[in-house]
């Protein structure tokens, strides 16, 4: 049991833990020390979590017992211990089951296997017509990149612990998206929840940008921030917003919903800045108003796209930085809203869309500073790749098994 749980007074407020609720808090507790653990004994759970010595041992078995934890050589055998008894050694089992994290875009899915610290085991896309995104085509190709995977992995499903899908659509608490005018978000999300459920133990369903967000507090530019928002910006907006260290959602999921946008002068639309460079340079290519020297001048039309369009501002051509210019002024119309509605510290520009953003971000930071009166918000780049919102999902799913795995019939205790 906890240490001092006994000098807790009981009231109606706070009732007395039950012996069953205790033993569940101390498994808990030790498990979330293990995870973030490399090799320890039972005085360094004694220290960090505050258990009995009885109590530490006896629960760090009963986690051996469940496939879980796994016992080392002890102290002496590795030459780290030389007088009296060795100590015990153990450390948490990250290969005793995987996780998955799935980003389902609309034109490309990626799945990603990590085992249960988030290590990457393996990767694969599948590109998908979105001209046909009918939900039993989207549930397909769902299920075939996750298998594709897992097999690349060398797992299988009954391996996997947890798995996460991030969905270009609104997502409620309970993994479902709310109706739309002409049926997109369910489109993207066709009961996701269900399918995966079928068979995976643990799943949760997510906003892409939601996932973007949580992939860049964990291991982006969001390490150490509690207010910030990340915005998916390569056709369309998405934004995963934080505030005082929580993840925001609203009602059904559309918290920081992007079709706010359509009513905005200077932005008019939640296009991300990727199509819009690319636009941008198609009109003024069409118009005759690219500088001459402008390498776009040169392209066909059909290879004008926004990674080339900022590739090509990156280097410094002179047409291209024209276009970098106007859509950083609508970066920062973008920013500015964002920063007046959630008084962010940070905004990161995510997806396959950042490597190229520099010359587009240093034009919205020139202009950023009239289009709001709080403190302007930082603004960076990604470097997390086009592959975000399947890091995101991995790092979701690791939370939702550390939070649910004691509770799975494959680590139950022994009878």
């Amino acid at each position: 049991m906890l240490r001092n749980a006994g000098k807790v007074k009981a009231s109606m407020s706070h009732p007395l833990l039950t012996p069953t609720a205790l033993r569940r808090a101390s498994l808990d507790a030790v498990l979330g020390f293990a995870w973030d653990a490399d090799a320890f004994t039972a005085s360094d759970v004694i220290e960090s979590v505050g258990l009995t010595r009885s109590t530490a041992i006896d629960v760090i078995d009963e986690l051996v017992g469940r496939g879980l934890l796994s016992e080392l050589p002890n102290a002496r055998a590795v030459g780290e211990y030389r007088k009296g008894r060795p100590a015990r050694r153990f450390a948490f089992r990250a290969d005793t089951g995987c996780v998955v994290g799935v980003d389902a875009g609309r034109a490309r899915l990626t799945a990603t296997v990590a085992d249960l610290h988030g290590e990457i085991r393996a990767v694969c896309h599948l590109a998908a017509d979105a001209s046909h995104d009918s939900p039993d085509a989207r549930r397909h190709d769902a299920e075939r990149v996750v298998d594709d995977a897992l097999e690349a992995a060398g797992a299988t499903r009954a391996d996997v612990t947890a798995l996460c899908v991030g969905v270009p659509a609104p997502v409620d608490h309970e993994g479902g998206s709310p109706a739309h005018r002409d049926g997109f978000w369910r489109r993207m999300n066709p009961s996701f929840g269900e399918l995966f459920g079928r068979w995976a133990p643990i799943v949760r369903v997510e906003n892409d940008a939601s996932l973007a967000a949580i992939a860049e507090r964990a291991v982006g530019a969001a390490v150490g921030h509690d207010d910030f928002v990340t915005l998916l910006a390569g056709e369309r907006l998405g934004a995963g917003v934080w505030v005082d260290g929580r993840l925001l959602r609203g009602a059904h999921g559309g918290a920081a919903e992007m079709v706010a946008f359509d009513h905005i002068a200077g932005v008019e639309g939640a296009w991300g800045l990727g199509y819009r460079a690319a636009e941008l340079a198609r009109r003024a290519r069409a118009e005759g108003s690219l500088d001459a020297s402008s390498e776009l001048c040169r392209l066909d039309a059909a290879a004008i796209d926004g990674r080339t369009v900022l590739t090509l501002a990156s280097r410094g051509d002179r047409g291209a930085l024209d276009i970098a210019r106007q859509v950083g002024e609508t970066l920062a119309v973008i920013a500015g809203v964002l920063g007046s509605l959630f008084d962010s510290r940070l905004i990161i520009v995510s997806g396959a869309v950042a490597q190229g953003a520099g010359p587009v971000i240093a034009a919205a930071v020139d202009a950023l500073p009239q289009e709001l009166d709080l403190p302007a918000p930082e603004i960076v780049a990604s470097d997390l790749g086009a592959d975000i919102v399947s890091v995101g999902a991995v790092r979701a799913a690791v939370e939702a098994a550390r939070t649910g795995v004691l509770d799975l019939p494959s680590f139950a205790a022994a009878s």
